[in-house]
């Protein structure tokens, strides 16, 4: 086996980059070129306070250092950007808000210099516009020629303990770094997470969640508990990172077509049986309260599993067993405080599936 000097030497250069001083009239025209791309997907994610932007500005014209950012070469040389949204979606609004379809940028917020507050750009004295276009910004460029695994790990590691993306947004846009496999499965992620039957049983998902993906994230969270339930250690986040890391580097079997027919016809039974009290607590008859994520596993993955049963028992039948499986001192053991084990995700899917069995 190669010693660790060995094993870092190898995957040195793997990852092929340069270093370059980009102004940030470079960036603009740029992007109005459409040589520096920013993914639809990423640009949903802006969500910096116009105060925030307004300060960047503040200390663009202030002189002070802006972080570096990331861009990714295409194989067609364009640049696609992947760690800095926040700062460069704020200077392109502020000098040119068109290009990425929101209102002008008018400056709020700035405690240094307290008259920049309520300019836009074109208020500005020319000298002062020349100032912000012509300040640089430190870009990274990960070359075309870099292997795409670590192209998606430095995604990942870059945005990963942030506070401004959630989970579910840095496995959507780092799945793309593995190219159009990546692509594709996410595609399939939003497509599933997109169908009436599903978003009628998930209704009673908070709408904080609903904005940072966590629909999609409950899609890719059955496929996980039904492939991949070995996985889990404890940790939602890295089980789920796992499962599709192993999915897009083919680790994992995953028939695209085999598992979306399945994921249909279970949902399109759930919402039938179930409807939006599918996946939250009751109290006798009377659903109580949002989902419940563990409520979510036990319920899709062990009516998934004995889905041939519930078929054959009358919908009433069903709907009744679920509802009272999930009041049993039982279950509420294994969903309650603690409840991120394997054993007690085992034991509460298992509870579902002996009850549907048993009709």
């Amino acid at each position: 086996m190669p010693d660790l000097e060995e094993q870092i030497d190898a995957r040195v250069g793997e990852v092929r980059s340069e270093a370059l001083d980009l102004s940030f009239g470079e960036i603009v025209n740029l992007h109005s070129n459409s040589e520096l791309i920013i993914q639809p997907e990423y640009q949903r994610l802006f969500r910096w306070s116009d105060d925030q932007r307004s300060r960047l500005i503040e200390s663009i014209l202030l002189e002070l250092p802006v972080p570096q950012i990331f861009v990714i070469e295409n194989t067609n040389g364009v640049l696609e950007l992947i760690d800095g949204l926040q700062r460069i979606s704020s200077v392109i609004q502020f000098i040119n808000s068109n290009l990425i379809l929101l209102d002008p940028l008018e400056l709020q917020g700035c405690d240094l210099i307290p008259d920049l507050n309520g300019n836009s750009f074109a208020s500005l004295p020319l000298s002062l516009r020349l100032r912000v276009k012509r300040a640089s910004v430190r870009t990274i460029v990960i070359k075309r020629q870099s292997k795409s695994f670590l192209r998606y790990e430095m995604f990942k590691r870059l945005n990963t303990g942030g506070a401004i993306l959630s989970p579910q947004e840095i496995r959507n846009c780092s799945a793309r770094m593995l190219g159009e496999d990546g692509t594709q499965f996410y595609a399939l992620i939003q497509e599933l997470a997109s169908m009436d039957s599903f978003k009628t049983c998930t209704e009673t998902l908070a709408q904080q969640e609903h904005e940072q993906k966590g629909d999609e994230e409950l899609v890719l969270r059955f496929f996980a508990c039904k492939n991949s339930q070995d996985l889990f250690r404890g940790s939602v986040r890295d089980w789920l990172d796992a499962f599709m890391e192993g999915v897009l580097l083919k680790t994992i079997p995953f028939d695209v077509q085999w598992e979306s027919q399945a994921f249909k016809e279970l949902f399109d039974f759930l919402e039938s049986v179930l409807g939006a009290g599918a996946f939250v607590k009751y109290r006798g008859q009377s659903a109580v309260g949002g989902l419940a994520p563990a409520y979510f596993e036990a319920v899709s993955t062990g009516i998934f599993r004995s889905l041939s049963y519930a078929k054959n028992a009358s919908p009433t039948a069903v709907r009744q067993a679920v509802i009272d499986t999930v009041q049993t001192e039982e279950f509420r053991q294994c969903t309650g405080p603690g409840a991120n084990t394997k054993q007690k995700l085992n034991s509460r899917i298992n509870l579902i599936c002996d009850a549907i069995k048993a009709l």
